[in-house]
């Protein structure tokens, strides 16, 4: 029998919920070997370009990742091997010297904006998921966030949807809904999306004999 762990990727735009549906997914298995990793930790180091450089990264392109170690912690831990997860420092925009020790569990949640668009990272994934929310939600939940949490102005906040992370959704984000294997509506509130995602979770793991 199979006994590598699941891989489940979480993928949506930049306010679409996904956060919330991998809490929810990583709730209902608490107490369980269960472990959620960000692609928001494998932006790329950049401490080889210059500062001014830096400032100009477009956080929603995929060649913004370094998908090719995202991958290959990805393989370890599917080995039950454990991995130093990198940390993307945004005040310098380039990765902070530290790591942090992730040990491996049976069930990996591999969450972000980009985790389909990898062919060779959906190839690693047992279930695909993408959240879908209409753009507006999405914006208004931008907007606030990162007025709140990351003391941004509200003009820059519009610039930066309407320059960047808007043509960068329909151009990469978007076209990945195709490889998804569930599509999810409203992301966190869709209870019901939820519960068939936890029961098809605890299927595969029973099928493997890892529950």
């Amino acid at each position: 029998m199979d006994k590598k762990p699941v891989i489940i990727g979480v993928s949506g735009g930049s306010g679409s919920g996904k956060t919330s549906v991998t809490k929810a997914i990583y709730n209902n298995f608490k107490g369980h070997s269960i472990l959620v990793l960000e692609q928001d930790s494998y932006y790329k180091d950049q401490s080889d370009v210059p500062f001014e450089e830096r400032l100009k990264t477009n956080y929603d392109h995929p060649l913004a990742f370094d998908n090719d170690l995202l991958i290959e912690h990805l393989k370890k831990l599917l080995n039950y091997e454990p991995i130093e997860k990198p940390v993307y420092d945004y005040t310098i925009h380039t990765r902070s010297n530290e790591t942090i020790r992730v040990e491996p569990k049976n069930v990996i949640i591999l969450e972000g904006i980009l985790v389909l668009e990898d062919e060779r990272l959906r190839n690693l994934m047992d279930i695909k998921l993408f959240v879908d929310t209409d753009p507006d939600l999405r914006f208004i939940r931008r907007l606030t966030r990162d007025i709140k949490e990351r003391g941004r102005t509200l003009e820059s906040v519009v610039e930066q949807y309407i320059q960047v992370v808007r043509p960068m959704h329909n151009q990469f984000i978007e076209p990945t809904k195709r490889y998804a294997d569930i599509i999810i509506p409203e992301g966190g509130q869709n209870h019901v999306a939820i519960d068939l995602m936890v029961t098809k979770i605890q299927t595969i793991l029973e099928q493997k004999s890892i529950l």
